[in-house]
């Protein structure tokens, strides 16, 4: 199988019945060197496309409840 071919079968896949996935992932770092800093990720897939943001803030809960994805209750939240 060549490129082009691949290429015509993988556009060309159903991507209807494909579940929707929209997490947010909050993890806050333990070292005592950064106090407050934490890394949050923003996940989204489904039939129409896949995106991710990630992002190293201070104070990452403060960020996040300004974020229109935590506003929205669409997300599931993750903390680690």
């Amino acid at each position: 199988m060549n490129r082009e071919e691949l290429k015509r079968l993988w556009f060309s896949l159903d991507t209807t019945n494909v579940p929707e996935r929209k997490e947010i992932i909050l993890d806050i770092d333990n070292n005592p060197h950064w106090p407050g800093y934490g890394t949050i990720e923003i996940l989204s897939d489904g039939p129409n496309g896949y995106c991710s943001f990630k992002t190293h803030q201070e104070f990452p809960m403060e960020y996040l409840k300004t974020r229109k994805e935590y506003k929205s209750g669409e997300y599931k939240i993750i903390i680690k």
